[in-house]
């Protein structure tokens, strides 16, 4: 089965959202949003990999991890975590960082909602929106191909939530 994914851009708020389906109940997907190891499994799109990924799932936690390409390459990305309503929703702060862990406060910055809803069929959807800090920053990302990136992530979920 085909799951329904909409992406929508509006770059003069600043704002991209999105929601996906699964063909798992919402416990699974709360689970491989907020598991380390099953978050590494589908949160990179292949080729690209998941390392040293850490995750405290508190108000005031943080999630760390690098995103290393085929050639070596490695994008260091740091959440911060706003408001959780466990199994339901979670809010972050979100840019990147270096290897030690320490945000690049300088650089794109982006705050986005995650929200999980039961649907028909033991089945689910995420509805995820993000805010960013600039024009600038939207546009690196639309550009950059976030909508073809979180395509592609929420396939690989897709075999990630058959294996779990």
């Amino acid at each position: 089965m085909t799951n329904k994914f909409e992406f929508e851009a509006n770059i003069a708020a600043k704002k991209i959202t999105m929601s996906r389906e699964f063909n798992a109940p919402v416990e699974k997907v709360w689970r491989a949003f907020t598991e380390p190891e099953l978050l590494a499994k589908w949160i990179a799109p292949k080729p690209w990999s998941v390392k040293n990924h850490t995750l405290d799932l508190t108000v005031g936690g943080v999630s760390k991890y690098a995103m290393v390409g085929p050639e070596g390459q490695v994008h260091w990305m740091y959440d911060q975590f706003t408001a959780i309503d466990h199994g339901k929703a979670f809010a972050t702060f979100g840019v990147f960082c270096d290897g030690e862990g320490n945000p690049n406060l300088d650089g794109p910055k982006s705050y986005t909602e995650t929200k999980f809803f039961p649907i028909d069929d033991n089945r689910s959807r995420i509805e995820a929106t993000h805010v960013f800090d600039s024009e600038e920053t939207i546009k690196w990302f639309v550009e950059g191909g976030f909508k073809e990136g979180s395509a592609a992530t929420f396939d690989q979920l897709d075999e990630a939530l058959a294996a779990v």
